[in-house]
């Protein structure tokens, strides 16, 4: 029943989605969609183009998830093979409240600290760039990362440790051949898992990004992502208006991508797990 639930409240989703931002095609032809380098609603005619978010949101992530995926696995390697028993819990515990504070007050910290200082160290006209919010967003994303990668490393047989250090590898020869291709699918789930944290992080990112819906052609540029035009634009404009809807279509946009990774996920997920 909760597993009929959960396909029903996604297929609900997923209809009210296609039914509001469906007519946006009245203003707008797919690929002025989706392809259009402009964001212009309220101009006359309206540009809907959503290129730019895409790409912007694209780009956030990717930084993200450069900086989040090698710390976190880094941290879950230290703590579960490195660290002495008497640093793991306080390890631990420092991992789960950097997960645990709230995503304003990282968007704070990276308005008044991160961003001058990017902005003097690399002599930027403004801080607010895309390599700002990847570095805030990467942040958040790490101890996702590191928590569910340490129990996937934890989670692998000392047996099989054992077994390799008797055959003559070394210690990080066991972790890096052993360890670590035993709990591919744990790591492989916690890429994802912050992933989705930072593809649909929106306070933090609305706060640090610039917000300037134009292609970016840098790191070192302002962006703005798909959460945040909706975070922007979606409390003032009017009810049944193209713009309106065009948002909701955003908003669908943004559904679609995550519903597919997920779904590569799973999928590789599997074959990871047939192969090992």
């Amino acid at each position: 029943m909760c597993a009929a639930l959960s396909l029903l409240a996604l297929g609900l989703i997923a209809g009210f989605l296609l039914w509001e931002g469906g007519s946006v095609f009245e203003a707008t032809s797919p690929g002025g969609l989706l392809g259009g380098r402009w964001w212009f609603p309220t101009s006359d005619p309206p540009s809907f183009g959503l290129l730019p978010m895409i790409v912007g949101s694209a780009l956030v992530t990717c930084g993200a998830l450069a900086l989040a995926v090698p710390l976190g696995i880094g941290v879950a390697l230290f703590v579960a093979e490195v660290a002495p028993a008497r640093l793991r819990d306080p390890c631990k515990v420092v991992v789960e409240i950097l997960a645990g504070i709230p995503s304003v007050v990282y968007g704070f910290f990276g308005l008044l600290v991160l961003i001058p200082w990017l902005q003097r160290t690399l002599g930027l006209p403004t801080g607010q760039t895309a390599l700002a919010a990847s570095m805030i967003l990467g942040t958040m994303a790490l101890p996702t990362v590191a928590s569910i990668a340490e129990d996937a490393v934890t989670a692998v047989p000392s047996s099989w440790r054992e077994a390799s250090l008797a055959l003559g590898a070394t210690r990080w020869q066991t972790v890096l051949g052993v360890v670590l291709s035993a709990a591919r699918p744990g790591i492989l789930a916690a890429v994802l898992l912050g992933l989705g944290r930072a593809v649909g992080e929106t306070m933090a990112v609305l706060m640090v990004s610039g917000n300037s819906p134009v292609f970016p052609p840098s790191f070192l540029r302002p962006v703005r992502t798909l959460t945040a035009t909706l975070a922007l634009e979606m409390a003032e404009v009017v009810v049944g208006s193209p713009h309106y809807h065009a948002l909701f279509a955003a908003g669908g946009v943004l559904f679609l991508f995550t519903l597919t990774l997920n779904l590569a996920g799973e999928l590789v997920g599997r074959r990871v797990r047939r192969e090992g």
